[in-house]
């Protein structure tokens, strides 16, 4: 058999690794369980909580680390905790509130184990947290002084996420990593009108995993492949030796990857997997 040309393989999880069901296509599954078991990396890099990764990382069966929020967490499941976590300073996260307050956006800190959201005020917003994992309604004052790993705010008036996006950066005016996108872009928010900005400690996004990989492996980045379909996972895709974006993929990561395969509603990554890593020894 041919050498192996890559070490190391970096899944995001919606739009992904995840058909609109939040399941693992049985194929997919098989071929990842089986690159694991011949030496490879399998590792998750996802903008979810690590509330919301774990049972994904169940599906899976695999125990290297996952790489969640966005970058600014690293979770461990043999350790069962986060190995690795960034948390906004007290400035920045005050000045996020402050934001939201004033300008009626619900607003959401994620800390380890919970996430602190004020109160919804309509049905689209009761909606928009009718997902999250660990939740627990405060007045705005409340969710200063927190850990927050992440804080993210909600919009129905403005014309893109990338114009809240800028506003928010604008009036935070600190060090920050931000990710946005309209709501409906998740599987199960498909009628929303809720467009939604994510604000995180300055890092590299989801390349982080390929930093962790470098230090913690001696993985060079360019034995590694990133599969993705959207913005937040482009700084992956882009570090990476191989960035393959998803044939359901947004434009954006399309842009940024080197190859396209199939949906994430068939078993186009058991295809890749086999063809990168089980095909040669």
């Amino acid at each position: 058999m041919a050498q192996r040309n890559y070490d190391a393989i970096l899944l995001d999880l919606d739009g992904t690794l995840l058909d609109e069901q939040d399941t693992i296509h049985p194929r997919n599954l098989a071929a990842l369980r089986e690159a694991a078991a011949r030496g490879v990396r399998v590792m998750v890099a996802t903008g979810r909580s690590e509330l919301a990764t774990l049972p994904v990382l169940a599906q899976l069966g695999i125990e290297h680390p996952a790489v969640v929020f966005n970058g600014a967490g690293l979770w461990c499941p043999r350790a069962g905790r986060l190995i690795e976590e960034r948390v906004l300073s007290e400035r920045t996260l005050a000045r996020a509130v402050e934001f939201g307050a004033a300008g009626g956006y619900m607003t959401v800190a994620m800390c380890a184990g919970v996430k602190y959201a004020t109160s919804p005020r309509d049905d689209d917003e009761t909606s928009a947290l009718k997902d999250m994992l660990g939740l627990v309604r405060v007045e705005p004052r409340e969710l200063l002084d927190r850990r927050a790993l992440r804080v993210t705010l909600f919009s129905q008036s403005h014309a893109s996420s990338d114009e809240f996006a800028a506003q928010i950066e604008r009036a935070i005016a600190q060090p920050v990593y931000t990710t946005h996108f309209p709501l409906s872009c998740l599987p199960h928010h498909r009628a929303s009108r809720m467009l939604v900005v994510d604000i995180h400690p300055p890092c590299r996004g989801k390349a982080e995993a390929l930093r962790w990989l470098a230090e913690e492996h001696g993985v060079d980045p360019e034995r590694v492949v990133a599969v993705g379909d959207a913005g937040n996972d482009v700084p992956m895709m882009r570090a990476a030796g191989l960035g393959v974006a998803m044939g359901n993929a947004y434009p954006d990561a399309l842009a940024a990857a080197d190859r396209v395969i199939g949906a994430n509603d068939t078993d186009a990554i058991a295809g890749l997997v086999e063809e990168l890593f089980l095909s040669a020894s």
